[in-house]
Parts: structure tokens; sequence; C-alpha cells
């Protein structure tokens, strides 16, 4: 439009040479001596004086075609389900196609592929442009074509100030997922609220106290003692005592137990807006996360764990906020040892007439720290205890410890039959201190502790 005003501008001047040069150039905004210049290479060259040099040509800077049906192939074959920023990612690292997020957007878009994670305004905006192609379509096919491309997006949570010093609260949720093809797992999850910081990561088959204790160990381990945790009301911490005539009464649990001895705060809420960073984070992981353990080759649990490790510093490199900026208040990490014994896992059982106990299907016996059994009589009510590296103690009366060897269904060779045969050696089993935090007197005291509490005897 802007050549063919010039154009017809210049062309009254030139077929009326009386006419005002200086309201032409009013009319063109620019100066009388420019009107001069294009009256002379109209005169020389004609209407083609005000075609554009540029056009026709593309910029220098025009992405090929060929690379654009190779990001349009490569999405909806290898990266599908890919936002948009993590699909750019990808194509840099995996296919040494260097191209921004928004190039991304507009190539996939014009496609009708929308994002994952494409926000409400613009989902809303395509829709509508969408319908209107519809309307027009000439074929069903292609209004059905258009009609699939419509993605839904969920409603994202509101938002809330982050805390003031990095360990100050962790939240800690656990999100069940098809995070390889034909397997759900549950990851669990613990993130710094200050710096959205992953401070811990664990993929287990269900959400459980495994996988918890699995996440609260690497925070240990890896800062130390925060200040306090923010979880949902999964049983796992805290529960409503199911025939209690009072809705105030709580049963309270091992893994609040073990937050007590740490001195560690722990909240929870009913309420997924109000630990809102962690509820975003599982949106981000099963959007990256699925992709990344598919082109790591991951196909088992075990794998995916260990893959975490290296993935979340990865992440953290690239999403949380710097450490140093804030001030951490995470407590001395404690000794190996003592995180062992803290994270531990209590069952009560009873001694049958055998002076043995069974546990998880399996019978053990009770030895002391000399390697000797020992023997109590039927009927008499011990705690075991599952460490946290699954070594396996027991409390007899609050004032013993026992180490448990497991007692083999048969014997591995004949004293009788076999030349080799050799007596076992008697080894020292470790025996924990008194000062365990495992006796029952302390938990009851814990509980009893509680604002609310319940006479149930049963260790949660």
């Amino acid at each position: 439009m802007d050549e063919q005003l010039k154009y017809e501008v210049i062309k009254s001047l030139a077929d009326h040479p009386n006419g005002n040069k200086d309201r032409a150039a009013l009319t063109l905004g620019c100066t009388r001596r420019h009107i001069n210049r294009m009256l002379a290479g109209y005169k020389k060259y004609g209407k083609a004086f005000f075609v554009h040099g540029n056009r026709g040509r593309k910029p220098a800077t025009t992405i090929p075609d060929e690379t654009r049906r190779s990001i349009i192939d490569l999405y909806r074959t290898k990266y599908y389900d890919a936002n948009f920023c993590h699909f750019s990612e990808l194509l840099e690292k995996y296919e040494q196609i260097t191209v921004s997020p928004s190039c991304v957007s507009s190539i996939l878009e014009s496609e009708y592929i929308l994002s994952p994670k494409v926000t409400k305004a613009k989902r809303k905006r395509i829709k509508k442009e969408l319908e209107n192609k519809k309307k027009s379509a000439k074929t069903q096919k292609e209004a059905d074509t258009i009609q699939a491309n419509l993605v839904a997006v969920e409603d994202a949570h509101s938002r809330r100030p982050r805390c003031a010093y990095f360990g100050e609260m962790q939240q800690m949720d656990a999100t069940p997922y098809e995070w390889i093809p034909g397997e759900t797992w549950h990851l669990h999850l613990a993130v710094d609220d200050s710096t959205g910081r992953i401070t811990g990561a664990w993929f287990d088959t269900q959400e459980t106290l495994n996988g918890y204790y699995h996440v609260f160990h690497q925070i240990l381990t890896t800062y130390g003692i925060p200040y306090k945790f923010f979880t949902d009301r999964r049983t796992v911490f805290t529960y409503k005592k199911k025939n209690s005539p009072s809705l105030d009464e709580d049963t309270y649990t091992q893994f609040a137990y073990a937050c007590k001895q740490l001195g560690v705060l722990l909240e929870s809420s009913s309420v997924p807006q109000a630990k809102g960073r962690v509820e975003r984070l599982n949106q981000t992981l099963q959007s990256r996360l699925p992709i990344e353990l598919r082109l790591a080759g991951i196909t088992t649990i075990d794998a995916a764990n260990e893959f975490l490790n290296s993935y979340i510093k990865e992440f953290n490199e690239k999403f949380a906020l710097p450490i140093h900026s804030s001030k951490s208040v995470f407590e001395t990490q404690p000794s190996d040892e003592k995180i062992n014994l803290i994270l531990a896992v209590l069952n009560e059982r009873t001694v049958d007439c055998g002076h043995s106990i069974q546990f998880n299907h399996n019978y053990y016996r009770m030895i002391d720290c000399n390697g000797k059994q020992i023997h109590y009589r039927k009927g008499t009510k011990v705690m075991t205890i599952q460490a946290f590296d699954g070594r396996l103690f027991c409390c007899v009366n609050d004032k013993e410890v026992y180490a448990l060897e497991q007692i083999p269904e048969h014997e591995e060779k004949s004293k009788e039959l076999d030349a080799d045969y050799q007596k076992p050696k008697e080894k020292k089993p470790y025996i924990p201190p008194m000062n365990h935090p495992w006796r029952r007197s302390l938990f009851k005291k814990h509980v009893a502790a509680q604002p609310h509490h319940c006479d149930d005897k049963k260790i949660a």
C-alpha cells in the first residue's frame, strides 16, 4: 500500500509540472529532496522504481522448509507430548537444530499443533480461529483434522509468596503417572519453597512410607535438617482413627515420629492449592521427565531412580533460584548411623514356641552382641525395627536391643555327608545403643504430647 501511494503521488507530480512538492512531501512523510529523487527515478524506470528491492526474497534468518518439516515430524513421532520450550532444548541437545521456543511455537501452531501447556488465552483465541476455519472447510476430512488439534489445558494453581529462607519449608507430594509406556509409578518429591529447588525425588510402585523415607534421606544427607515439611493429609503423615467418636483425635505415624526426633515441624493440608509449588512441579515433570526417560532407554524402576540423581541436578541448574541469594536455615547434617536408625519402620511381633519371630514371611532369631542366640518364652511381645539400610533389630520390654538373624529353611550343606562342610563362623553383630529412638515408651510420650491424641496402642 505504501508503494502504491508513492507511485500515485509522484505520477501526479510528473503529470502536472506545476504541482506542489511540499504538499507531496507532507503526504508521504519525507523531505522535498527525496521527492525530487523519486521523480527522477520514476522518469527513468517507471512504476518498477517503487517496488521494494527485497520483494520476493526470503530473509537471511528464514528457517529452510526442510528444517521446518523435520521439526514437525520429530515432534509428531519422537518428542510428542513435550512442551515447546522443552522441545526446543531437546532439538538442540539431540538433533543439533537450534531454534527458539517462539519459533517452534509458530511452526507447530501453523499445523494446528498446540502445546500441552498452552495458556487459556491462546487456547481460546486459537479455538475461535479454528472454529471459523472449520465452518469454511470444504471437506469433512479437513474439518475433522482441525477439530482433532484442539488441546485442553489444565487449570493453574493460585500463587502464594515464597518463604524467606532456604530450608524453611519443604513441600512434599507423590504423583502417579505412566512415566514409561505400560508402567505407572509414583514419583515422591520434595521441593524447597524459597528457591524452587528439588531437594529429593524417588520412584516407587505406590505412595508409601518407603518412598518418603528415601526423599527424607536425600534431604538429610545432601542439605541437612529442614525446618518444616508441608504435605497433604496422607496416612503416611497423619490420619483420623476410623471408629473414633471425635474428629479431633489423630493417630500419629512413624514419619511424624521421625520428624519429631530430628526437630522438624510437620504440617498438612487437604487443599492442593496450599502446596501449589510441588503441585505445579508435578505437572512440569509429567511433561518433561517421560521424554527424558524414553530417550535414556530407561525400562526399570531401579534404573529410573538412578537416572533421577543426574537429572535433578540438571533440572535445578536450569530452573531453581540460586541458593547463595537466600539464607539457609538447614541444621547440621546428622551422622549416617543416626539417619539410618531414625528412618526406621517399627512393627510389633510375638515370640513363638521356637524362640523366634516371623517377619515378612521369614523366621528370625534374636542375637546378642556376642553372636549368641537369646531365648524368650512364647508370647513375649517384641518390637521389630527395620532400619533404613534394611538391617533388622528388635527391642524387648524397652530394655534390650538385639540383632535379628534369618533362619534358613534348609541347611546349605550337611555336616554328616559333605566332606567340605565347615561350621559357619560366629560374627558379632552390631547392636545399637540404648539411646535409640525406637522405644515404645518414647513413642507414647510423643503421642501424649500432641494437642489431640487417642488411646490406640497400635503404632501406625
